[in-house]
């Protein structure tokens, strides 16, 4: 049953969660609850959001360990494309702040609109370390085109998405 809630009723899902405790067979003779928990999905450790903050403050190794956690799903690729997006705009939002006022990214980050929580000012000081305006904005148009790449290949969306996921950093340095 925890196999089964945690393959998200996804025939796809739980043969990976299958595959995964076959893997882990081959090294032990025995399995345990706290050992199936461990290896099989868990998404609920982590969200969209953090996958996202992570992606744009190039963060490698989280990138991985919630890509290796969670399986998600075709509809899921939207909503992380979307969340992109979302992000995306608030940093640009950001950059004009800064660039029109001349003033400190705390300032700007404490005038947005709505308010940015305590929680993520650093990840956001962190991206706008990472990014300029330009950048910013390409980066907006590549989420369109993946968007539209995504809606007209359902069957690979999971395979497009993660791609530009783990190969962000590496596709942004070469734009340039």
């Amino acid at each position: 049953n925890i196999i089964a809630d945690r393959a998200k009723g996804d025939r796809n899902n739980l043969r990976n969660e299958l595959d995964k405790i076959e893997s882990y067979l081959l090294s032990k003779k025995e399995i345990n609850k706290n050992d199936i928990l461990k290896i099989t999905n868990l998404s609920e450790n982590y969200n969209i959001s953090e996958l996202v903050d992570f992606c744009l403050s190039k963060n490698k190794n989280k990138i991985k360990k919630i890509l290796n956690e969670n399986n998600f799903s075709s509809d899921e690729c939207i909503l992380i494309i979307r969340t992109f997006l979302s992000k995306l705009k608030r940093l640009l939002i950001l950059y004009k702040t800064l660039e029109t006022n001349d003033t400190s990214i705390e300032k700007a980050i404490s005038s947005y609109k709505p308010p940015i929580f305590w929680k993520e000012k650093e990840i956001i000081i962190q991206q706008l370390k990472y990014y300029n305006l330009n950048q910013t904005k390409n980066l907006i148009y590549k989420m369109g085109e993946i968007e539209l790449i995504v809606k007209k290949n359902p069957e690979s969306s999971i395979r497009i998405t993660t791609d530009f996921v783990t190969s962000h950093g590496l596709w942004f340095n070469n734009c340039f």
